[in-house]
């Protein structure tokens, strides 16, 4: 049964994901942590999401921004060790509520000054943006669109933005696993795990692409603002406790 739901939750986050501009990781979680247990989920989804990213890079590969690249992979890849690293060793419920504060701002402002560009963001912010995303992402498991509003503020769109931040999560990904390997937190069914639910997420994004060629890209970025606010919502509901007296 685990297999079954894992798979599914996979497909949905997927195709979910191609037409927000990332997050699959959000419907894979709970189901994760549910039949796995809390430890389990920042391994398993790092491996499904280097097998889920590597398809879609290919897929958008001729729209791929290699100056964000650049900028956002030295940080991204000290970041994401680090995190795998603190995985064990700091709470993160805190870090949780924090994220998910800054993504419900994030999504928010770019609703009211309804602009192109919500902040200006030359290229060299991905470099520091990249590093906590991925320090972040090394202990949570998954930020999901915590980047979304520097993408779109710098001007990605559509294929050039899930191309452009399939590449950066790839490697980061590659490198959180050699680390959660490590020191210990990578075993052979959470290896097994994340193959499954990264073979899953072909036909998730094989469908998000269909409807993704179909859609403007005003409505991308309507979709992605939306998933943005969806996600810091989320984050914040999980921690509601630490607001309570």
């Amino acid at each position: 049964m685990t297999y079954i739901w894992l798979t599914l939750a996979s497909i949905i986050g997927w195709f979910v994901s191609t037409l927000a501009g990332g997050g699959s990781s959000f419907l894979l979680m709970p189901i994760v942590g549910f039949f796995l247990g809390a430890i389990a989920i920042a391994p398993i989804i790092t491996i499904g999401a280097i097998i889920g990213n590597a398809e879609r890079a290919v897929a958008y590969r001729q729209k791929i921004n290699w100056t964000v690249i650049c900028w956002e992979l030295p940080g991204a890849i000290v970041g994401g060790c680090l995190g795998a690293f603190m995985l064990t060793q700091i709470p993160v419920r805190w870090l949780s509520f924090l994220v998910g504060l800054f993504l419900l701002i994030s999504g928010i402002n770019l609703i009211l000054k309804n602009q192109e560009k919500s902040f200006t963001v030359p290229a060299w912010y991905f470099l520091p943006a990249g590093f906590i995303y991925s320090f972040l992402s090394g202990i949570i498991g998954s930020m999901g669109p915590l980047l979304a509003p520097f993408y779109l503020n710098y001007g990605l769109e559509k294929e050039e933005l899930l191309g452009t931040q399939a590449v950066n999560r790839i490697v980061v990904h590659i490198f959180k696993a050699i680390t959660y390997a490590v020191f210990g937190n990578l075993t052979l069914p959470y290896l097994g795990y994340g193959i499954l639910i990264g073979i899953a997420a072909f036909p998730g994004n094989w469908l998000g692409h269909l409807v993704l060629e179909k859609i403007s890209p005003q409505l991308f970025r309507q979709l992605v603002i939306t998933f943005v606010i969806f996600s810091g919502v989320f984050l914040l509901w999980e921690q509601r406790s630490l607001l309570i007296l």
